[in-house]
């Protein structure tokens, strides 16, 4: 107890406290931690404990343990402090030992300081001195490198110093050149381009004294030969005209208007804007002005497509570039809109028309460029076709070939402008710009590396042309067939074919061709496939009278190229001696000559070959009588060796010039001998063939023509293909049905025939666009047209279509099959009656026969009228309900029959009197009772058969013969002759027409010379001008008051008229021909006119119509020669009708003058007759004591028997008999004449019609009129 309480105050106690803290605890050693590990061991020796008992215990007794603690680490530490003691003197000396080095270092570096410091300034003085030495060395190197660098451009450059100054003097006159080719030479072709620029500007230029470049080309002046490159790259054809095209819509400050028939154009301008959002559109489109509104304003290029002869007046201010400048920006009217327009914006116009006739207005608003493919042009390309096929790694070497040197050419002008550009804006001296050294190097070695690889560039070309003009022939012949395809336009505005229906063809015929190692071989076998395939697929869409002329024109291109048929003969063969004067030629040998005929063989005789035919002729006239009375003279031996010395070709001259009624057979001799015999087979249409090539995007159209309908045809190869055929005739307001058929029709497959669309052109427009951007899911779709020829009909249709004609089969057995094609057995059984089958016949027969005698020409009816299968049903309507009405026992009513024939069934028609009468007289011959007589026959072996079935009936009609006799149709065989003649004049008059404008008339000779020496000729055998006063004074002597005088002052007022018009034209055509006045619109055409032989339309006006120019100025003389014996040697015994402008005032003043010589007459009831006589006019001593004799006359279709003043049938192969004198006078009656005389109508031209009848006169017969009225008989004035 006593314990406890020292050790409580000895706890509390401040030194025991102290001694604690101040405890030497270094001095604990480990006896002493032993005696204490008893009272450690001891359960209640813990914190907790000692603080239950008291806090200062629980203290002392944490310490106790953690001095133990202590023991345990510092039993480590202690050896470590000691080891520090030590370590800790050693460094107090080191650091003594360290500070007397560090000063004496000090010492040492300061004195290195002043050695570095004079290292360092010698060092710099070095490195000055070596880098002025680099950079004199630098400057040294550069000077020699512009030394030398430019010592190669001195000599270049002065030069072209030189040539800058003279270009300098020169430049007016060459920029004053190239904007005049600007301005007005896109219209024109390559010939008329150089004519301007090399014959009259430059002459124009000199003879003014303006200096410029001699033979400057236009195309380098204005463009540098990587841009060609690059457009030609774009699909711009490298020929002349076409690179000179892409200057003038490039570069022309007006708007650019392509006439582009072949597209190439408008190919180019969509490749070349293709990168800059060109908007594609047309003037009917129905977003176009929102399309026009867009480019202005975005600034993009506007492309507006096959535009007509108009332009929408919205484009007036923007083609005149009215642009209002508001603020920074411009605007344009559009209408009544103001639109922004961008700088960027550029507008296209193209025109698919080949010869458009633009307004005055269009022409100055925008530059019209002509871009008709050339026939070089074309050749070029179709030749890279071939090579593409034939030789493709030739042609991609060529194209690859042209990039190279495009990006070569360019890169070294771009280099070359640089340096120029370096040169030019150095500052200081040009030694110090190293960038200048830098280019001036890489041009150096750039131009080294192009000219070498120009140089091989140059090589390679030299080779790869050599390996292509192998394959030009196969280019060559396909110029000639496309440009052939394109002239058969001008004949008729619905043959259309796009050059790329054409290049489909052409890649067709290399593909399907047989193919052979050898490469002429190939060539052969490519042209010979391509000029069939063309003739086949151009054949099929032509009309029958056209097929002909394509295949002759064929064959006389392809001899005109391979220079087997020279110029001068072609143009003998289409003319024949259309332009000579009768007058001025050697007079005819024999009287049987024909006047055309000799002058045929006049322009014949010019021809090497013919020098000698005239003194021939005159020599063996028998010979060549004989020769020429045969039938076919084609198939005899010629006389006077001609048959051995002549080719098939020139016998076609010669045939030409005596028989044009045998020129069609001896040309298909020319053809089948120069090209193949299939070419002188007809092409046969098959319709489902030409489905087959169709597609759902290309339509077909049919022509149509008189009396052809392909309807059935299409429905029964619908039926066949089992396809729906969906029809509708276009018409007003049809056009709502026909887009509901199209639309049913491309969903659910199957045709549309759209008939009659000449009468639903606008439709046409909106069908185009359908076809071509409208989705049609499926494939079975097709458009089916029938149209008639119409000038307003898109072109871009025809030119996306299949074309075919579908024309009814000529001959009766042909016509007869097809009528009965369309009649069935119901329709044969109608009726019991025995006289119906062959009523039925007969009216078939009339229906075929009328048609048939369109053919003949006036000889057949004087207007030809389209007879179509609606006439011959209403007949056979008519008929039948006839019969069923008609009683038994009196039978039929003939007199009806004939009148609803012959007046309203097909007379309906009829608005001729003399065609009106014609029809009546075979309701007349063959509509009697007489038909039903086993005698009968419309023309021996034309019977009416008996039949009881269609088949017996079809079976009849396969046994007539394949070729009728003009006989059967009434007209006597001379008609074929006529027929001949007319197909051959109209095929060789077709030709002439569409032969281009520009070529001479031989080597050498330009048609304006020759037309120049032609209106020399004229002027000079052209009658003295009437003058007024002695005219005047020899009529008042004659009696001017005597109705013939009145009537002759009145003809020789109209002849002072047609010989003023004459002169000044002619005089003018000369003056114009010289350039000393500008070339009007009729002075063209009588240029054109006159070169091709035929009358100008100004003087066709006021005078008559001719055959030839030839036979209208003689005719013009003989006329005048007439007028002139009548007012200055008095009244003729004989007048020549022909030669009056109004024949019937002639016959008119005849009658007022027998009227006034006869009192109590009255000249309404005066009217004329007449008596042929047997005299002829040389034979006339007195004139008739009252009337007049006329002479002049020609019978067509019948000839005279003069010994018994009668008609009579022609003579073989003699078409018009000259009539005796006729005796016409005026007798006061007007009662009936002879029926037994045939009514003879007198027309002044072979074309028979109400402006060329003059009156009818009485003829004499034996036979019945009504022989005369089928062989069309009548009297000519003229027969040329």
């Amino acid at each position: 107890m006593g314990n406890a309480v020292y050790v409580r105050k000895t706890l509390m106690s401040g030194p025991f406290l102290q001694s604690l803290q101040q405890f030497a605890k270094d001095s604990i050693n480990e006896e002493m931690v032993e005696l204490l590990q008893p009272y450690f061991q001891m359960e209640d020796y813990t914190f907790e404990n000692g603080k239950k008992v008291c806090g200062n215990v629980a203290g002392l007794l944490s310490w106790t343990l953690a001095m133990a603690t202590f023991y345990g680490i510092n039993r480590d530490v202690l050896p470590l402090k000691t080891n520090l003691a030590k370590q800790e003197g050693r460094l107090k000396i080191a650091n003594a030992e360290l500070g007397k080095a560090q000063s004496l270092l000090d010492e040492k570096q300061a004195e290195l300081d002043k050695v570095q410091a004079k290292f360092d300034a010698a060092m710099q003085e070095k490195m000055d001195l070596l880098n002025d030495a680099e950079m004199c060395r630098r400057k040294m190197q550069a000077a020699s490198a512009l030394i030398d660098g430019l010592s190669g451009e001195k000599i270049r450059w002065t030069q072209q110093s030189k040539e800058f100054r003279a270009q300098i003097n020169r430049l007016v006159g060459d920029v004053l050149l190239c904007t005049g080719f600007l301005s007005y030479c896109g219209p024109f072709n390559q010939i008329f381009r150089n004519l301007l620029l090399k014959d009259l500007w430059e002459t124009e230029m000199r003879s003014r004294k303006i200096p410029f470049t001699e033979n400057l080309n236009i195309i380098s002046m204005l463009v540098d030969p990587p841009t060609i490159g690059e457009w030609n790259l774009q699909g711009l054809p490298g020929d002349e005209l076409s690179v000179q095209n892409g200057i003038i819509v490039t570069k022309a400050t007006r708007y650019p208007l392509l006439i582009d028939p072949q597209t190439q154009g408008k190919t180019w301008i969509k490749q070349k804007e293709k990168d800059n959002e060109l908007q594609v559109t047309t003037l009917n489109h129905k977003y176009f002005r929102q399309h026009l509104e867009d480019a202005l304003s975005l600034g993009r290029p506007l492309l507006i497509e096959d535009i007509r002869e108009e332009l929408d007046p919205a484009l007036d201010n923007i083609l005149e570039k009215n642009f209002i400048k508001s603020g920074s920006a411009y605007k344009v009217k559009v209408g009544d809109k103001e639109v922004d327009v961008m700088n960027t914006f550029k507008l296209y116009i193209t025109t698919k028309l080949p010869n458009p006739a633009f307004t005055p207005e269009i022409n100055a608003k925008t530059s019209v460029i002509d871009f008709t493919v050339t026939m070089k042009g074309l050749e070029n390309q179709l030749l890279k076709r071939v090579i593409l096929t034939e030789k493709q790694e030739l042609e991609a070497e060529r194209v690859k070939l042209m990039e190279d040197v495009t990006y070569n050419k360019r890169k070294m002008k771009e280099l070359e402008d640089n340096l120029l550009y370096k040169l030019t804006t150095t500052k200081g001296s040009l030694v110090d710009d190293e960038s200048l050294i830098g280019v001036l190097r890489t041009t150096k070695q750039t131009a080294t590396e192009v000219s070498e690889k120009l140089e091989v560039a140059g090589e390679t070309e030299k080779k790869i042309n050599t390996a292509q003009e192998e394959y030009r022939p196969a280019a060559t012949r396909g110029s000639i067939l496309y440009f052939l395809i394109t002239e058969m336009s001008m004949v008729n505005i619905m043959y259309q074919t796009s050059l790329a229906q054409f290049l489909k063809l052409f890649d067709q015929s290399m593909a399907r061709s047989d193919k052979t190692p050898i490469p002429q071989k190939r060539i052969t076998n490519i042209i010979e496939y391509l000029t069939y395939e063309t003739f086949t697929y151009s054949v099929r869409g032509l009309y029958e009278n056209h097929k002909f002329l394509f295949t002759l024109l064929l064959t006389l291109k392809i001899d005109l190229q391979r220079g087997q048929v020279k110029p001068k003969e072609f143009q003998a063969l289409i003319k024949g001696g259309a332009a000579l004067d009768l007058k001025a030629c050697p007079p005819k040998p024999f009287r049987w000559i024909l006047d055309m005929t000799w002058l045929n063989l006049v322009e014949l005789s010019k021809l090497p070959q013919f020098s000698e035919i005239m003194n021939q002729i005159s020599r063996n006239e028998k010979g060549w009588k004989n020769w020429f009375d045969k039938d076919a003279p084609e198939e005899e031996t010629i006389p006077d060796g001609y048959s051995d010395s002549l080719d098939t070709c020139r016998k076609l001259l010669l045939i030409r010039s005596w028989c044009p009624d045998r020129t069609l057979s001896q040309a298909r001799k020319y053809i089948a001998d120069s090209l193949s015999e299939k070419y002188t087979e007809p092409v046969i249409l098959n319709l489902e063939k030409t489905w087959e090539e169709s597609d759902k995007r290309t339509p077909l159209i049919c022509f149509l023509s008189m009396g052809s309908d392909p309807t059935n045809q299409i429905d029964a190869l619908a039926r066949k293909l089992k396809l729906e055929n969906r029809a509708i005739s276009m018409g007003q307001g049809q056009e709502v049905h026909a887009r509901k058929l199209i639309q049913v029709s491309m969903v659910q497959g199957g045709w549309v025939l759209l008939q009659n669309c000449h009468l639903g052109l606008e439709f046409m427009e909106e069908l185009l666009e359908t076809m071509l951007t409208a989705d049609i899911p499926d494939d079975t779709f097709r458009v089916w047209i029938t149209t008639e020829p119409h000038d307003r009909f898109p072109i871009t249709l025809l030119q996306t279509s299949i074309k075919f004609t579908n024309e009814p089969p000529q001959g009766v057995r042909a016509g007869l099959k097809r009528t009965f094609s369309g009649i069935n057995q119901d329709l044969l059984d109608v009726s019991n009656m025995p006289m119906w089958k062959p009523l039925l016949y007969t009216v078939a027969f009339l229906h075929s026969t009328v048609q048939e005698r369109r053919k003949f020409g006036p000889l057949g009816w004087n207007i030809p009228y389209e007879f179509n299968s609606a006439d011959f049903t209403a007949s056979v309507q008519f008929i039948q309900n006839h019969l069923d009405e008609c009683d038994i026992k009196k039978g039929i009513s003939w007199s009806t029959v004939r009148y609803m024939i012959g007046e309203v069934q097909y007379g309906g028609r009829v608005t001729d009197d003399y065609d009106k009468r014609l029809l009546n007289c075979f309701a007349r011959v063959w509509f009697s009772e007489k038909m039903f007589e086993n005698t009968f026959c419309f023309y021996s072996g034309y019977k009416i058969p008996v039949c009881k079935t269609l088949e017996q009936y079809q079976d009849h009609i396969s046994t007539l013969p394949a070729m009728d006799s003009p006989e059967v149709f009434g007209l006597h065989p001379n008609a074929d002759i006529t027929y001949q003649s007319n197909t051959a004049a109209d095929v060789l008059n077709t030709i002439t027409n569409i032969q281009p404008k520009e070529s001479g008339g031989g080597v050498g000779e330009t048609r304006e010379a020759i037309v120049y020496r032609l209106a020399e000729d004229m002027l000079e055998k052209l009658p003295p001008d009437y003058i007024p006063h002695e005219v005047k004074a020899r009529l008042i002597k004659m009696g001017h008051l005597n109705s013939m005088n009145i009537f002759l002052r009145q003809e020789i007022d109209r002849m002072q008229k047609v010989i003023k018009i004459v002169r000044n034209s002619l005089v003018d055509l000369k003056l114009a021909i010289e350039g000393t006045i500008i070339m009007s619109e009729n002075l063209r055409d009588a240029l054109d006119n006159m070169y091709d032989a035929r009358i100008p339309q100004l003087w066709k006006r006021v005078s008559w119509d001719s055959s030839t120019l030839g036979f209208w100025f003689t005719e013009l003389l003989e006329r005048n020669s007439q007028f002139r014996v009548w007012i200055f040697e008095g009244r003729p015994h004989v007048f020549w009708m022909t030669g009056f402008f109004n024949p019937q005032g002639f016959l008119t003043a005849m009658r007022q003058e027998v009227t006034r010589a006869h009192k109590g007459w009255a000249l309404d009831t005066v009217t004329i007759h007449n008596e042929v006589l047997k005299q002829v006019k040389e034979e006339i001593t007195a004139p008739p004591p009252e009337g007049v004799y006329i002479y002049g006359l020609y019978l067509d279709g019948a000839g005279w028997d003069r010994r018994n003043n009668k008609l009579t049938e022609s003579t073989a192969k003699i078409l018009f008999t000259l009539l005796p004198v006729v005796h016409i006078f005026a007798i006061n009656t007007t009662g009936p004449r002879d029926p037994k005389l045939y009514v003879c109508p007198i027309y002044k031209k072979p074309r028979r019609t109400d402006l060329t009848y003059i009156t009818a006169i009485y003829l004499r017969t034996t036979v019945s009129p009504d022989h005369w009225i089928l062989r069309g008989v009548a009297l000519l004035c003229d027969i040329k």
